[in-house]
């Protein structure tokens, strides 16, 4: 093979194996960028996996925020019976303030005065503060026992200054006025319930608003027109069962009470009552004849339907201040009283009497009326009382 057909050769084969070479990184290339293909494949992929993941995790997390907002609103939605009773509570607490004005500016008056006049605490003070709680209805017994706690609660606290003093005795009062949590189980039983009192206190008035409020409530109330004495007393009664939509149970004027009663009596076991309330006479000038006509009622009442619960209410004029106290006193020796009703607390400054009444006769009230509308009775609530007399 001569020189030139070897180069030749030679050449042909560098150029094959060029050849190869450059195909073999084609190829290479080829892979690699398929490779890097598939890697970006990949990748994107999982980016889009991941935004698949954060957006349903974006949706979920908004879905448990808006399911926890709803669960929010439900746990803090007001029923609309509550919020009906919560604003009929309201309404009633700025009657309450509104009426006590007179008692108010009575109690707190001298009260104040007394504050702002002495600048320590000594015996004069004392002697001071105790005449402005008597001036103010609250009875010489009842101040007695306000100051004697006070001169206590003032060395507890080692209260220097008078300015103190006021809202000690603001808790005092709370304290004495307090009543228990059973006061009125009696309206989730089947009841008899007897109204008493002088004539002119507000009886009738009270019997019509007290079956008005629990006929609102779902309750059945039938009402007894006992007090077959006074005129006009049936026709007064009848006026306020056909206000409030309850029944009546009457006779004619100076039938019997007691057969009055025995007729309401045999109506409300046949009827189901949940409640029967029955209004009597209020003749203080013959204790002994009321006493009997009291007691023969008791008799029929215990006879007729000894598993009804009995209540007997005091209606007392919060206008008359003291003498109240001495009506109630009068009747406790005839009657086994359970509670008293306070009329007429929103024109009289002798509002305090209410404290006079339940710290020395240890009867609570349960009762308050603050105006003449039928809505205007509700349960007593001692801080409410006491809240609404330091109301500035």
């Amino acid at each position: 093979m001569g020189l030139f057909s070897w180069k030749k050769n030679k050449t042909k084969e560098e150029q094959k194996e060029n050849t190869s070479e450059n195909e073999q990184e084609l190829v290479d290339t080829k892979e690699q960028q398929e490779i890097e293909e598939d890697v970006i494949k990949e990748d994107n992929n999982i980016n889009v996996q991941e935004n698949n993941s954060n957006e349903n995790a974006d949706i979920t997390s908004k879905e448990e925020v808006i399911e926890n907002i709803d669960e929010v609103e439900d746990e803090n939605e007001i029923p609309q019976e509550q919020e009906e009773e919560g604003k009929k509570k309201r309404g009633f607490f700025g009657k309450l303030v509104k009426g006590l004005t007179k008692t108010r500016n009575n109690i707190l008056g001298g009260v104040d005065q007394v504050l702002s006049s002495f600048t320590k605490i000594d015996e004069d003070f004392y002697e001071e503060l105790e005449e402005a709680l008597i001036v103010a209805d609250l009875g010489v017994n009842t101040a007695m026992t306000i100051i004697e706690d006070l001169r206590e609660k003032v060395k507890e606290n080692k209260i220097k200054d008078t300015a103190g003093v006021r809202e000690l005795l603001m808790e005092e009062l709370k304290e004495l006025m307090k009543n228990e949590d059973d006061l009125y189980e009696f309206t989730e039983k089947k009841s008899v319930v007897l109204v008493i009192g002088v004539n002119g206190v507000g009886k009738t008035t009270t019997i019509g608003k007290l079956a008005n409020q629990y006929k609102q409530k779902g309750k059945k109330v039938i009402l007894a027109a006992a007090d077959t004495f006074r005129a006009a007393a049936i026709d007064q009664l009848a006026e306020w069962s056909n206000r409030a939509g309850v029944e009546l149970i009457s006779q004619q004027e100076n039938s019997d009470p007691g057969a009055v009663v025995f007729d309401a009596v045999q109506a409300a076991k046949a009827r189901e009552a949940d409640l029967l309330i029955c209004d009597t006479a209020g003749r203080l000038h013959n204790k002994k004849n009321l006493m009997e006509e009291l007691r023969k009622i008791f008799k029929i009442i215990n006879r007729e339907y000894p598993e009804a619960h009995k209540e007997v209410l005091l209606v007392l004029d919060s206008t008359t201040g003291q003498n109240a106290l001495q009506q109630a006193k009068q009747f406790k020796d005839i009657a086994d009283i359970t509670g008293i009703v306070l009329t007429k607390l929103d024109g009289t400054a002798k509002g305090g009497i209410a404290v006079a009444i339940q710290t020395e006769l240890n009867i609570p009230v349960k009762y308050i009326g603050v105006g003449e509308g039928i809505d205007d009775m509700q349960q007593f609530n001692s801080e409410e009382f006491v809240s609404a007399l330091f109301e500035e």
